[in-house]
């Protein structure tokens, strides 16, 4: 195996079992003997469990810096927002682990939330409270909403549709096929409500 191969494996590897059993759940010896490597090689590699368990939520949260690629000069809030939700439907069906390292770091948070994870979700909240006061100032969206607020209800709504899935299985179709019908829904919700408008 090349060193290459080697540290790759390891990533793997780790990526597998930590989103299953956390930083903590995992020994030194289970990874290397999972990745079929010495156990000296994760020392190696990454400078021990916590380095390599730091290089997996790296690599896990690499992804929300394409947030910025939705925000094009002279978009549309409502276009940013919709493709916002694009992104985020594909962004858990491309990295199936990332959601388990979501919400243990949210609710069970390692010494690495503040670095890694942490500044990951600002910068998205962030992005789409821009995105909303952009709206506003425009007056396409109530001048009585918290933008921060929405921020959230919009991220938690999608989200959500992830996290629920073994619970929700025999409520709605979790098919890739369906992630536009999926869109197009949150987007009407989001922007007009559940409640019918007076003609």
């Amino acid at each position: 195996m090349t060193k290459l191969d080697c540290r790759t494996r390891l990533l793997e590897v780790g990526t597998q079992l930590f989103a299953e059993r956390g930083l903590y759940g995992v020994s030194i010896r289970e990874l290397s003997q999972a990745a079929g490597v010495s156990i000296s090689m994760v020392s190696y590699y990454f400078g021990g469990k916590e380095a390599l368990y730091a290089a997996v939520l790296q690599e896990q949260f690499s992804c929300f810096d394409q947030i910025d690629n939705l925000r094009k000069p002279g978009s549309e809030p409502l276009s940013v927002l919709e493709a916002y939700l694009r992104w985020t439907l594909q962004r858990h069906r491309n990295n199936p682990h990332l959601l388990r390292f979501y919400t243990s770091e949210l609710t069970n948070p390692t010494c690495f939330f503040a670095s890694i994870v942490s500044p990951a979700i600002s910068k998205i909240i962030r992005v789409l409270t821009e995105v909303i006061e952009e709206g506003i100032r425009q007056g396409l969206f109530r001048e009585e909403i918290h933008a921060v607020n929405a921020s959230l209800a919009l991220a938690g709504m999608v989200n959500y549709f992830f996290i629920s899935l073994l619970a929700t299985e025999n409520l709605i179709s979790h098919s890739p096929e369906q992630d536009e019908l999926l869109v197009q829904q949150y987007l009407l919700i989001f922007t007009h409500g559940i409640i019918k408008q007076s003609q």
